[in-house]
């Protein structure tokens, strides 16, 4: 943590489709070098947030800066991994060519892929521990190795800030902790946002917990327990089981359900 000027600064935000309020009166920072986990249920608002920090939505209200600028104008210095691939998964592309999609958004360009690009798509495939799977085919990739590569592409790009959409939804708990592995040591140098339903799971790993349904309120890791998912899921909770299995608390119970599955 530093005393600079925080990577995200969002104040009074406030956005509505239509008539329906998503977001009332959310007002965060991201402080440089940190690792935020956003969680909460359904239509709780993690999406709309995440675009708005993106730049693909505008505030109705309040403001929204990502190193202090405007979204629109720090796109480029932001790595985005979605929760699903932006291409069919039968494209006929390699792993390779996936990985160098990123560096479009690094200035103007024309011509083919340059050597310095090949070779820094080849950084971070190996960053990802996934440069043997360079070669292939997208399409005959497991859900863990398709994650692996979409990381890749966000890293090739350098950016400050790395933003992650639900990044193990559709792989098992095993791969999701090698993902979470891989996150824990790319915090050294990048300031990372992740939203995830996983509460008890991403608590092992980030500095911090935003918990958003509709509006927002942060945690340390250590304040996480059955009263706090209960406030925020709406449900009966009846407690957080803290012996930590592979270092990392799971929930039990009511919560179980909702933490993994929102």
């Amino acid at each position: 943590m530093t005393t600079a000027a925080p990577i995200i600064h969002i104040a009074g935000l406030y956005f509505a489709y239509g008539t329906l309020p998503v977001l009332e009166n959310v007002t965060l920072q991201v402080a440089e070098g940190e690792f935020l986990g956003i969680v909460g249920p359904n239509a709780g608002g993690k999406s709309t947030l995440l675009k708005l920090i993106l730049g693909l939505l505008k505030p109705q209200a309040g403001r929204v800066r990502v190193l202090g600028q405007p979204p629109q104008r720090a796109r480029r210095q932001i790595g985005y991994v979605p929760q699903y691939p932006g291409f069919a998964r039968d494209f006929p592309i390699s792993v390779e060519d996936v990985v160098l999609m990123g560096r479009f958004g690094l200035g103007f360009r024309v011509g083919p892929w340059t050597r310095a690009d090949r070779d820094a798509a080849a950084a971070a495939l190996r960053e990802v521990e996934a440069l043997d799977l360079r070669g292939r085919q997208v399409g005959t990739l497991s859900g863990g190795q398709l994650q692996r590569v979409l990381l890749a592409r966000a890293l090739v790009g350098e950016p400050r800030l790395l933003i992650l959409d639900e990044p193990t939804a559709n792989i098992d708990q095993r791969l999701e902790g090698e993902i979470f592995e891989l996150l824990a040591v790319l915090k050294h140098r990048l300031t990372i946002v992740v939203v995830s339903h996983d509460i008890a799971f991403i608590s092992g790993y980030v500095t911090r917990v935003a918990c958003l349904n509709r509006t927002l309120v942060c945690h340390t890791t250590g304040s996480i327990d059955g009263q706090m998912i209960q406030d925020l899921y709406g449900e009966d909770v009846r407690r957080i089981q803290h012996a930590h299995r592979h270092g990392h608390p799971r929930p039990v119970g009511a919560a179980a359900e909702h933490a993994d599955h929102g």
